[in-house]
């Protein structure tokens, strides 16, 4: 285990953990100048800046540079503890392929046919998507194959979900309902239901990497806007629901700040690190 770091006793927190989209990045996947400059507040203070997303690693590794380069990043939901210094994975865990098909014939008997994409582990995995199935975020890369066991010839670190008709909140909710103990069933956005290993969330991501910098769950304020960042306010110290969050959300965050087209990580972070 690191040395725990030190830090000004001016300090709330010496661990700010913060979600990406729909939290900390703005719609256009870019940062504000106003969060930057709060962040680094955060670090001329001597605490440490963690994000937590469920993004794979290869889809962060640009937005690190882009807050210093360095450092750790809990990536894929909780799957992947990512070091932007050395460029490699600290620990990963996959989903089986077999569980994971499993799941979807399961998911599939209730609602009928899903549209469905996967990202592959390692820092070089690559976005597989199926026929039909749409990237909530266009922006990201991702590679269409041809059809659904195309999406199987590598270890992956979760599975994305999409409904032609149902909602987000009415496809987790069955998926949920149906496949038990084969996955974890999270939804970390528009468009975006999840199937990752089973009892991964990004609470278990996050003790991982806080472990790693000597650092404790009350050290610690976390900032989100889905339902997947639950279990990562349950573990922190104080969470913090964006004003764009989603319901479920808010109901157990210990504050709600503004959007993150207002910049409500930064607001926080002003408060807490003058």
């Amino acid at each position: 285990m690191a040395a725990p770091i030190a830090y000004a006793a001016r300090c709330a927190y010496s661990l700010v953990a913060t979600d990406l989209d729909g939290t900390l990045l703005r719609g256009d996947d870019t940062f504000s100048d106003r969060s930057l400059h709060a962040l680094a507040r955060v670090a001329a203070a001597g605490a440490r800046h963690l994000v937590v997303t469920g993004r794979p690693a290869p889809r962060v590794r640009p937005l690190l540079d882009i807050l210093g380069g360095g450092g750790l990043a809990v990536c894929g939901q909780g799957a992947q503890l990512y070091d932007a210094g050395s460029d490699r994975l600290l620990w990963s865990v996959t989903l089986d392929r077999e569980l994971a098909e499993t799941a979807l014939g399961k998911i599939e008997a209730e609602v009928g046919e899903v549209y469905v994409a996967v990202d592959q582990d390692g820092v070089d995995g690559l976005t597989l998507i199926e026929p039909g199935y749409l990237m909530p975020h266009p922006t990201l890369p991702a590679l269409r194959v041809g059809a659904r066991d195309d999406l199987w010839g590598e270890p992956i670190s979760k599975v994305l979900l999409r409904h032609p008709t149902l909602s987000d909140d009415e496809l987790a909710a069955t998926a949920r309902s149906v496949v038990g103990s084969l996955a974890t069933v999270t939804m970390s956005g528009p468009g975006t239901v999840e199937l990752q290993p089973c009892g991964v969330t990004k609470a278990t991501g996050l003790a991982l990497a806080a472990e790693h910098l000597g650092l404790r769950p009350r050290d610690t304020i976390a900032f989100g806007d889905m339902p997947n960042d639950i279990p990562m306010f349950d573990w922190a110290g104080h969470g913090v629901a964006m004003a764009n969050a989603h319901p479920e959300l808010k109901a157990v965050a210990d504050e709600v700040t503004t959007s993150n087209e207002d910049d409500g990580v930064a607001v926080v972070l002003e408060r807490l690190f003058p």
